[in-house]
């Protein structure tokens, strides 16, 4: 059995893509629409600088088809900090700002940390013990990006995975690749895209992140992945794979074309 494997895009919202991944004359207040018609999942960044209104996730939930699935980026001032564990405040501010209106949309939480970010384990598992499994009656999964070597540790592997928080794995020139699958899903962001290549990437990477990724989703690990410790074989895991920053107007047909290969 493999668990299902979804390839989006950050946001919907940006003006390059209009004439390129939206039609021509396309509404801007349609292009939510056009998105989650065409992929399968979306993660939103805006929550990442502000708050926003609860009418507005319900809103963009309603905009959605059935079986698409937001995935959410937690607000900066709960991670850019000097004390996480402190944090709990600014945690529960997130959190109760009205994301439970995504409903059944609502997906994983990605908790994104500075480059300058150490890793302290007292600290981190004390923010760690600060995320919720519920909302509002809603279950909650929650992902956190390191940027910084430190966290090449299998503490911080054997923190995440007592709580099942997945470690994003994170394709970047300069931050470091945390491959190991510690939770019953996976978060990936692929930042090292082209606006030259039509498809974001080479054809050729395409296929190794569609084999890898469906490796995940079988619940195993790809032998081709730094992992800092052995991964056994468990049940099938979902699988969120995004296309960010880097290639940034070919995200969506990056994302379009990695969902092709593994639908085939």
């Amino acid at each position: 059995m493999t668990g299902q494997v979804r390839a989006g895009i950050g946001g919907w919202t940006f003006e390059p893509w209009r004439g390129i991944f939206y039609p021509q004359g396309l509404r801007q207040a349609d292009e939510l629409a056009y998105a989650s018609a065409h992929l399968p999942v979306i993660e939103i960044n805006s929550t990442y600088y502000s708050s926003q209104k609860p009418e507005s996730f319900a809103k963009w939930a309603a905009a959605t088809p059935e079986g698409f699935v937001f995935t959410l980026k937690a607000s900066r001032f709960c991670t850019n900090r000097k004390v996480l564990k402190e944090a709990g405040e600014s945690v529960d501010k997130f959190l109760n700002q009205g994301i439970a209106e995504l409903g059944d949309r609502l997906g994983p939480i990605l908790w994104q940390f500075m480059a300058t970010k150490r890793f302290d384990a007292e600290d981190f598992e004390g923010f760690l013990d600060l995320l919720p499994s519920k909302l509002a009656g809603l279950p909650l999964r929650h992902a956190v990006e390191v940027r910084h070597e430190s966290f090449a540790d299998p503490a911080f592997l054997a923190l995440c995975r007592a709580r099942n928080v997945a470690v994003c794995l994170t394709e970047h020139a300069e931050f470091p690749m945390i491959a190991d699958p510690v939770a019953d899903f996976v978060y990936a962001r692929l930042m090292a895209g082209s606006d030259d290549i039509e498809t974001g990437y080479e054809p050729k990477a395409l296929d190794q992140w569609a084999d890898r990724l469906q490796v995940y989703a079988a619940g195993d690990a790809p032998d081709d992945l730094p992992m800092l410790e052995a991964a056994p074989k468990t049940k099938a895991r979902e699988v969120f794979a995004f296309f960010i920053s880097e290639g940034k107007v070919r995200a969506p047909a990056a994302a379009q074309a990695l969902m092709t290969r593994l639908k085939a």
